[in-house]
């Protein structure tokens, strides 16, 4: 009986396609623009059309107010199945550049591409559609069992594009409310290859930026030169050793919390036949540099780093000017991976660089946030039971993989409300998100729908 009434909730979602793909277009027609405080009444009419929308299904929803722009809570009534929290966001990047749009951003339409049929409109893949790919995975269940799914709370946010300044302390004054068995988060992608991929972990960031200062003013390097002391070689030197021949950091207790890939995560990434010489290509690059005796998806994944992101000082400018300047500024940043502590991370590279300052010069720094790696505890079964979903749906084996960035949030829910996050997302590398002319495949959007029915199914 439960496979029948799968297959007629699935059924129901490819009756309903093009009616589903309607409602997405007058979503995307709203500029819900969170950055932009022009935009601030497009933010609370989109949040306002989620609302209308869940209350038509039958959830209990509502707008609740914060410092910034508005959250979006709904839910259904307990029963005795898992109970979940879906996350998603709807709001949107800028369109800038305008004029490199082949359609009006907001105007959302259907073309035809050599991938087929793709949805073209700001917030197509990021994040509206990706959010609705669940919405109407419940419409199609309320439709075909008379009654939505129990023990389901939604969370949609509308500032997750310009920082989420206001999800801490929401999460935090709501965290009995909010707090579930297990979190749900649809704003990721499928592998490279187009299989289906749960991302299990993700890594955390530490940014730091550094001011070395020396003499008083700008010297003549003629006079000076040799005997006055350089910020930008003491600065080089100190940047020069965070990494030894072999790649590895040297920072003390830096690989503290680092934890080997797993044979099955092992297993899994090397299905997926990464090919780092082509990767890089598309950047104009070929050789793979970081720790030897890693494979490239490890040292992404699953590796923590050590990046310099900018360096300045002394005279940048047109022509030639001999000078030892007075200061000059660095910005780095740490990926992290495992349990490696971000304030343990931040002062080992503090000492780190104050060991290379002379007695008669000095440094500041500039703390530019912190956040720990998220790693979700697989041995929970419901991780092996959306993957077995998902390969269903997809006709592949789906993969666990992993994030080279950061998505905060799912250590956010980690920490102040105690369960793990499974991040399952239905976009493609092509999709444009962030840059003019983003788009969402058809297929992303239908298929991810009858994914989430499935999940939703077997988790009953």
């Amino acid at each position: 009986m439960a496979d029948q009434k799968l297959d007629e909730v699935l059924n129901r979602l490819d009756a309903d396609l093009p009616q589903a793909i309607e409602r997405l277009m007058g979503f995307l027609r709203i500029p819900s623009i969170s950055t932009d405080p022009a935009h601030d009444s497009d933010v609370f009419d989109a949040a306002t059309w989620l609302v209308n929308e869940l209350r038509v299904l039958g959830f209990a929803a509502e707008i609740r107010e914060t410092e910034g722009h508005p959250m979006v809570v709904a839910s259904t009534p307990q029963g005795t199945e898992r109970t979940i929290l879906f996350y998603g966001h709807y709001d949107v990047q800028p369109v800038d550049p305008l004029n490199l749009w082949n359609r009006p951003p907001f105007d959302p339409a259907i073309e035809e591409t050599d991938e087929g049929p793709v949805i073209r409109g700001r917030g197509a893949s990021d994040d509206k559609g990706q959010l609705m790919t669940f919405v109407e995975a419940c419409r199609a269940w309320k439709d075909v069992h008379g009654a939505l799914p129990s023990g389901l709370t939604l969370l949609f946010e509308g500032e997750e594009e310009s920082g989420s300044p206001s999800l801490i302390p929401f999460l935090e004054a709501n965290r009995d409310e909010l707090s579930q068995s297990l979190a749900l988060i649809c704003d990721t992608a499928r592998a490279a290859d187009g299989r289906p991929a749960i991302s299990s972990q993700l890594r955390g960031l530490v940014g730091e930026e550094i001011i070395v200062h020396a003499a008083n003013q700008d010297l003549h390097s003629g006079s000076f030169g040799g005997l006055a002391a350089n910020p930008i070689q003491i600065l080089c030197n100190a940047l020069a050793a965070l990494k030894d021949e072999n790649g590895r950091v040297t920072l003390p207790g830096f690989y503290d919390g680092v934890e080997e890939l797993s044979d099955d995560l092992r297993r899994d990434w090397e299905a997926l036949n990464f090919d780092a010489e082509e990767f890089l290509s598309r950047v104009g690059l070929k050789h793979p540099v970081g720790e030897k005796g890693r494979m490239p998806l490890e040292m992404v994944w699953n590796q923590p780093t050590a990046e310099i992101n900018g360096i300045t000082g002394g005279y940048t400018g047109d022509g030639f000017k001999t000078v030892l300047p007075a200061e000059a500024r660095a910005k780095v940043s740490f990926r992290l991976t495992g349990t490696q502590d971000p304030d343990k991370i931040r002062s080992a590279f503090r000492a780190h660089v104050e060991s290379y300052i002379p007695a008669d010069c000095r440094v500041e720094f500039h703390e530019h946030g912190g956040s720990p790696a998220a790693v979700m505890d697989l041995s929970d079964p419901a991780f092996e039971t959306a993957k077995q979903a998902l390969s269903e749906e997809w006709g592949r084996e789906a993969v666990f993989i992993g994030m080279g960035g950061s998505i905060p949030i799912a250590g956010d829910f980690k920490r102040i409300l105690n369960m793990d996050t499974m991040l399952i997302g239905f976009a493609k590398e092509s999709d444009r998100i962030h840059s003019p002319n983003e788009k969402y495949d058809v297929e992303s959007f239908a298929k991810g729908a009858r994914s989430w029915a499935r999940i939703l199914a077997a988790l009953r």
